[in-house]
């Protein structure tokens, strides 16, 4: 796989990124009422290129859980998809937006770029093996805010520290 296709996985508008999947719809169980029971409005992506696949059934609207979906499916990207790291390596303009003066990563979890900054931080961390001295550096922000900013997001510490295991370092802790 191109690694560069994860980069516009990341960023293409919900139409192209719908293109790579497979779209389900089913009935969802579980409390809900009788709307819930009759009508197909969970949803399931399956992105054919990653293999990943996500669901969505929280709502009663088919509408709203294709964008949950859809969101999920970029944070799933994410997570799973590494890009190499070489030794030109420089933190992309989409990414430097979110790193303050002060050494901090200010973006929310709720912003679409979040997907991106995640994967940026994997990446970088992978490369140095799970260290979060020299990947704080790499991105110019202190230790103690990456190392924060990891550990306030459950599933981005999972990953980092799946990175940390696989070079025999000890996991972070939240």
């Amino acid at each position: 796989m191109d690694a560069n296709l994860r980069d516009h996985w990341l960023t293409c508008d919900d139409d192209a990124l719908l293109a790579d999947c497979e779209f389900d719809t089913y009935r969802a169980s579980g409390p809900g009422g009788q709307k819930r029971n009759k009508t197909s409005s969970a949803v399931r992506l399956r992105h054919r290129p990653s293999g990943l696949i996500v669901i969505a059934e929280e709502s009663r609207s088919q509408r709203e859980n294709k964008a949950r979906a859809i969101r999920r499916l970029r944070r799933a990207i994410a997570l799973a998809v590494r890009q190499p790291v070489g030794p030109h390596w420089q933190v992309t303009p989409r990414v430097r937006g979110y790193l303050t003066a002060s050494g901090r990563i200010n973006i929310s979890p709720r912003n679409p770029d979040y997907p991106a900054v995640v994967a940026a931080i994997l990446d970088v961390s992978a490369a140095f093996h799970g260290r979060i001295r020299d990947a704080a550096e790499q991105f110019g922000i202190t230790t103690a805010q990456l190392s924060r900013f990891i550990t306030d997001d459950g599933k981005l510490l999972a990953a980092v520290n799946e990175i940390r295991r696989a070079a025999g370092a000890r996991p972070l802790t939240p």
